[in-house]
């Protein structure tokens, strides 16, 4: 048996895994590589490590980009097998993936404007939306704790992860047909801290003999403990208090149904006086309306709470906007309203009209609910940057910056070694993927205290036999 790190080994994009068992090639994982334009193009356009249609099965752990954001291009270079997913992971992927070729599209048409300059020839984006239609065809979808044979010798069962909606665990139960030996194999996917507000925790798996292992936050712990609506809402009334726009960054998926959650708590409960709440993102909107669909990933509060009110993420007050007019009526709104929309980091999105028009404004206040990467506008506002730049022009920053970073939905290097120490069995022999070097090194030497088994930090492109 043997496995090949095609993706997310020394970074934390692109998750790409390959293992070869009883002469079937499994893909864990088909992300895209997020990162310079020409060089993530070059990477993600060709499959350097493998031929797509060499593939007989791909197993996915969870719908976020980095992990299934290049699955339409697999399709469209001749795999023809199945996509294994949970099925909340499923409908999530119908509208991220149309989402994400939309994204291409228009970034293609960016850059060939700038190639025709230079009398060089147009490219394609990777995939259109058609394309990712197409590749939907091929998933198969199953409930997290039900066994299904996937290929010769090969039982695939998807365990809670707790990270986002529908994310999971990946247990493979093998029978080596080259040793006779039976194994069991385990694929983290991204592993959620616990205590969130809307999902179950991770779950932990009995008797593993491999492990495959995320390292994100190796050597990084969060600033807050999971659950911090408290602190949340004192932010939320000092920002009614001062009667200004309050500008919620979010990422689509996820960290806005947790807001949701959380508001509608803080409403209900008296703790909040009622003001506008306004989610501007498409895709968010879409997002929403598939967590309503989806208990089976719900903690036993939110679970409860379906059958009690019927919706968790809505509540009076509540305006989910998706066209363009609307987001633009959103400059007219007078006096106090939240305002949640995409993208996170500040990067894309509507959110950057709404900074560029409130954050001028003494009485605005910016709110960042998570992790902002370096050299982005989130991170420079975080930072204190007094004058940043917002489609094109330089803007003076007035408003008030508030960080909450209690919604995480990934695992601390803490949480990270907890998840490892509860995962049983004699662990012979665990890889870390899914970390910058330093945090696969950091959280190496942590589950080497802990653990006396091997754990290697994987090397893109290189290949283990076990």
């Amino acid at each position: 048996m043997k496995l090949k790190f095609c993706g997310a080994a020394g970074t934390t994009t692109g998750s790409q895994h390959l293992l070869e068992i009883n002469g079937k090639r499994i893909l864990l994982d088909c992300g895209l590589y997020q990162g310079s334009r020409k060089h993530a193009y070059d990477i993600n356009c060709c499959f350097p490590h493998f031929d797509p249609a060499s593939i007989d099965v791909v197993v996915l752990s969870h719908a976020h980009i980095d992990h299934s954001g290049n699955l339409p291009n697999l399709v469209k270079k001749g795999f023809t097998g199945n996509i294994h997913a949970t099925h909340a992971t499923r409908d999530l992927c119908q509208i991220m993936l149309a989402d994400c070729a939309r994204i291409q599209e228009s970034d293609i048409d960016w850059l060939n404007k700038h190639r025709r300059r230079q009398g060089l020839e147009p490219v394609e984006p990777l995939y259109d939306e058609r394309d990712a239609e197409r590749c939907l065809r091929q998933f198969v979808t199953v409930s997290y704790d039900r066994p299904m044979i996937i290929s010769d010798g090969v039982t695939l069962t998807f365990v809670d992860a707790g990270h986002i909606l529908g994310s999971a665990q990946v247990l493979l139960e093998i029978h080596d047909r080259a040793d006779g030996k039976t194994k069991r194999f385990l694929f983290s996917g991204d592993v959620g801290r616990g205590g969130n507000e809307v999902l179950r925790d991770p779950v932990p798996v009995q008797n593993v003999d491999f492990l495959l292992m995320e390292s994100t936050y190796g050597g990084r712990e969060h600033e807050a403990p999971p659950g911090y609506g408290a602190h949340f809402g004192e932010i939320i009334r000092q920002a009614v208090l001062r009667g200004g726009k309050i500008l919620i960054p979010a990422f689509a998926v996820e960290r806005t149904q947790q807001l949701l959650y959380v508001l509608h708590e803080l409403f209900e409960n008296g703790e909040l006086p009622e003001i506008p709440v306004y989610v501007d993102s498409p895709l968010a909107v879409s997002a929403t309306e598939i967590y309503r669909l989806h208990p089976e990933s719900f903690n036993d509060e939110v679970y409860e709470s379906l059958f009690e009110r019927q919706n968790p993420f809505g509540f009076e007050g509540l305006t989910l906007v998706r066209s363009v007019t609307g987001s633009k009526a959103l400059n007219d709104v007078i006096g106090t309203a939240i305002i949640i929309s995409a993208s996170g980091m500040c990067e894309a999105g509507r959110i950057l009209h709404h900074l560029k028009n409130n954050i001028g404004d003494a009485k605005t206040t910016v709110l960042f609910v998570g992790y902002c990467a370096e050299n982005t506008l989130g991170r420079r506002l975080r930072d204190g940057e007094k004058e940043v730049p917002i489609l094109g022009s330089v803007s003076k920053v007035r408003a008030k910056i508030e960080i909450v970073d209690s919604f995480s939905g990934h695992a601390d290097h803490s949480e990270l070694i907890d998840w490892f120490q509860r995962t049983t069995g004699p662990k012979h022999r665990t890889w870390l993927v899914h970390g910058e070097p330093d945090s696969a090194q950091k959280l190496r030497e942590g589950l080497t205290a802990v653990h006396p088994a091997t754990v290697e930090i994987a090397e893109l492109g290189g290949e283990v036999e076990f």
